[in-house]
């Protein structure tokens, strides 16, 4: 898991003003990472939400899942409906901190080509999620 915490100066804070809890949506669902792509697919139909949050037994945020990334997955050849969202988290990607601002976590996106983020606590535990408007 990459956590991303940067403590801003405080001119810097005060420029940009905003953190990613200002603006992270803390509804959502979350799923454990034993689930199959094909139930994620219907939760996040049911959810109407393009992501998932996914946990592992511990509680712990362990990445995100859209539904390009499941799409993708059931319809590659080697996909079989025993495929967990544990086996295809290989690369989690980023998170992020809540007390990260705004435009960090924006040039993290960018950077990584991604269009949210999973917002963790000092511990791990999925708070929320933030995503870039584009």
């Amino acid at each position: 898991m990459t956590l991303v915490q940067m403590q801003p100066s405080t001119t810097h804070a005060a420029a940009v003003g905003r953190t990613v809890a200002d603006a992270m949506d803390t509804a959502g669902p979350q799923v454990c990472d034993d689930m199959t792509v094909e139930v994620a697919l219907s939760v996040m139909a049911s959810a109407h939400t393009g992501h998932l949050l996914v946990c592992d037994d511990s509680g712990l945020c362990t990445g995100l899942v859209t539904h390009a990334q499941l799409a993708a997955v059931r319809d590659g050849s080697s996909y079989s409906d025993r495929v967990r969202l544990r086996d295809i988290l290989a690369d989690c990607g980023p998170f992020t901190s809540p007390v990260t601002t705004m435009a960090e976590a924006g040039h993290m996106m960018r950077h990584n080509d991604v269009d949210a983020l999973p917002v963790v606590d000092e511990h791990g535990s999925a708070l929320g999620v933030f995503a870039l408007a584009r």
